[in-house]
């Protein structure tokens, strides 16, 4: 393993963030503003034209015909300029700021958080044009957002959670993990609920997906325990296979074999990798040394007379089923054929 590798591990944006108490520092990208924004700016800026100059025209009465609606008609116009500004800015925000973020998960939330402030703007307008007098304009939101708050108590919690998840980041979009019962990866997370693509489930005994989608909203994240299997210092997971075998099996051979057929199936690739991520790890306060990036064989002895042969290796969660298929397949089959040296139960024995 290089330094090289290390660091350019430490060069992701997500590696850095998560490392952010030690190391992290952040770089952006210029990027240039997409033709879609300059397309939608170009006609905001018409648009906000054409106000102008409908609201000069109704300065000067040029609509007497409207009569005593030509004051309503004035603060229509002015929100309605106030509203092409907060669209017109918020594409700034998003062509000058979140494209810029390195990563699509970071663009993802603030997309979200922009999405939120300019639909609360949005309705400040509105109710500043609808309502001439902002004193009881207050006192009638005030009076509805109290009895909204009792009607709403479980989406106004589900909210906080979705705050909860941007600021403390328990998952993210693209994450595997588990909560209560459901285990799945992250591919949605909107202002009052998460959407899982499930994978496992009451159908499957393996870590493949199920086809099926959970939902559950964000209020959990405040209540239940979190299981994330992709934290990006050590997107990794331990897996185990466990063979039982005789007293008096080759337990050298055994050990051989399967150390062996887990290190051809992972290759020298996948353990250079986590011999990366492991450096990377020791700038954290967990125990680097405890990671061993080839797989370790050990013996237990079991409550039916048997000993149980156990590979332990690290693999990627989402290819820990097919990996686990793999080797047990190859592991079986190299065994069975040393008969002599190795000793299954079989008949009566089991």
């Amino acid at each position: 393993m290089t330094d090289k590798a290390v660091r350019e591990v430490e060069r992701r944006a997500d590696v850095r963030h998560a490392l952010a108490t030690s190391t992290a520092t952040h770089h952006r990208q210029k990027r240039s503003m997409g033709s879609r924004h300059k397309f939608w700016l170009g006609i905001f800026g018409l648009v906000l034209i054409a106000l102008t100059v409908l609201f000069y025209l109704l300065r000067l009465e040029f609509f007497g015909i409207l009569g005593r609606y030509l004051p309503m008609a004035r603060r229509a116009t002015v929100g309605a300029m106030a509203i092409v500004l907060t669209l017109a800015a918020s594409r700034l925000v998003q062509a000058f700021a979140i494209e810029r973020a390195q990563t699509a998960v970071t663009r993802y939330n603030l997309k979200r958080i922009l999405r939120l402030v300019v639909y609360m703007v949005l309705a400040l307008i509105v109710v500043s044009v609808l309502f001439a007098n902002w004193y009881a304009a207050v006192a009638s939101l005030g009076l509805i957002s109290l009895v909204l708050g009792f009607a709403l108590q479980t989406p106004i919690t589900s909210f906080i959670g979705w705050v909860y998840i941007l600021v403390r980041e328990p998952y993210r979009v693209g994450d595997r993990i588990q909560i209560g019962d459901a285990t799945g990866d992250v591919i949605d997370v909107t202002y009052l609920d998460t959407t899982l693509w499930e994978v496992g489930g009451p159908y499957i005994s393996t870590d493949h997906p199920s086809g099926r989608i959970v939902k559950f909203p964000n209020a959990n994240v405040l209540t239940s325990a979190v299981y994330n299997y992709s934290w990006p210092v050590f997107p990794y997971i331990w897996n185990e296979i466990n063979f039982q075998v005789g007293y008096d099996s080759d337990f050298a051979f055994v050990e051989q074999v399967m150390r062996e057929a887990a290190e051809e199936e992972l290759g020298e690739a996948m353990l250079g990798r986590v011999r990366t991520f492991r450096e990377v790890l020791a700038r954290t306060p967990v125990d680097e040394l405890q990671v061993n990036e080839r797989p370790s064989v050990l013996f237990r002895i079991n409550t039916n007379t048997w000993v149980d042969a156990i590979v332990r290796y690290v693999v990627e969660p989402r290819h820990a089923g097919s990996v686990k298929t793999r080797l047990i397949d190859t592991m079986l089959a190299r065994l069975n054929a040393q008969p002599e040296r190795v000793r299954f139960p079989k008949g009566d024995n089991r």
